[in-house]
């Protein structure tokens, strides 16, 4: 799938990048550029995957600027469950290792994209966040899941519930990237890293991830899980997101009222 928001490189041997390229909308996540991200991802084969944004940001989460009021919850819905979670299995099964590459601000679903990521390096000086609490939204189980994997639960706690972005220094002894370094470093940098891990044996990189990914995803009870989803998708009915989202939209304080 081509779209202009997505553009596909390979700048080294047996590297592939992809690059989001939507700065007008701060690296924003929608369908178009979704659709693409897990189109290309499902059919690369490259021994080392780099996730990159463009300009100031990473990426700042699901395009929400969009939805109508009339048709809300559907449009929530619809973006968060597809093709925002295609997008995420996709990099979760790409047998090779992805490598993020967090050239500006990451937030919200931005963040979660790239703690898809195996691995994750960070310029100076860039901010990532979860603002699910200030928007009246509940997240996913699979995407708190995976924070927890990767940062634990006293550290996704505070992301989720505080909803204040941390810096890069920060975020890296929370574990939430593997390191930081200068901003004019960084193409250098981690396309050093991924052409040297595309080096690497292919069976051991593809095994090695392979045992990874199968020791991390426990699976929960069948009716656990649906117990997890109904209350996922109880907050896109909820007057709270409603006035989440347009107290967002209109940079103001959201008035709470608890349904």
């Amino acid at each position: 799938m081509s779209t202009e928001k997505l553009i596909f490189d390979e700048p080294a041997q047996d590297v592939a990048r992809l690059t989001i390229a939507n700065p007008e909308r701060r690296g924003a996540l929608d369908h178009e550029l979704l659709d693409a991200l897990g189109e290309h991802t499902r059919t690369l084969q490259a021994r080392c995957l780099v996730i990159r944004g463009s300009g100031p940001v990473f990426s700042a989460g699901y395009d929400i600027g969009g939805f109508e009021e009339g048709r809300f919850e559907e449009a929530a819905e619809r973006l968060v469950a597809h093709p925002f979670q295609e997008a995420i299995e996709a990099l979760d099964a790409y047998p090779y290792p992805v490598v993020g590459q967090l050239n500006g601000h990451a937030i919200g679903g931005g963040l979660e994209l790239a703690l898809a990521c195996d691995m994750r390096i960070a310029a100076r000086g860039i901010k990532v966040g979860m603002p699910p609490a200030k928007l009246g939204l509940i997240y996913s189980h699979t995407g708190l899941r995976r924070f927890i994997d990767v940062c634990g639960v006293a550290n996704t706690a505070e992301l989720f519930y505080v909803g204040r972005n941390v810096d890069s220094e920060r975020a890296a002894r929370m574990g939430l990237v593997n390191e930081v370094v200068d901003p004019e470093q960084l193409d250098d940098h981690v396309l050093s890293l991924a052409a040297e891990i595309a080096a690497n044996a292919p069976l051991s990189l593809t095994g090695n991830k392979r045992v990874v990914r199968t020791l991390r995803d426990q699976p929960l009870a069948p009716d656990v899980e649906r117990e997890l989803i109904e209350l996922r998708e109880s907050c896109f009915r909820s007057e709270d997101f409603r006035e989440g989202v347009r107290a967002f939209a209109e940079k103001r304080r959201p008035r709470w009222q608890g349904r």
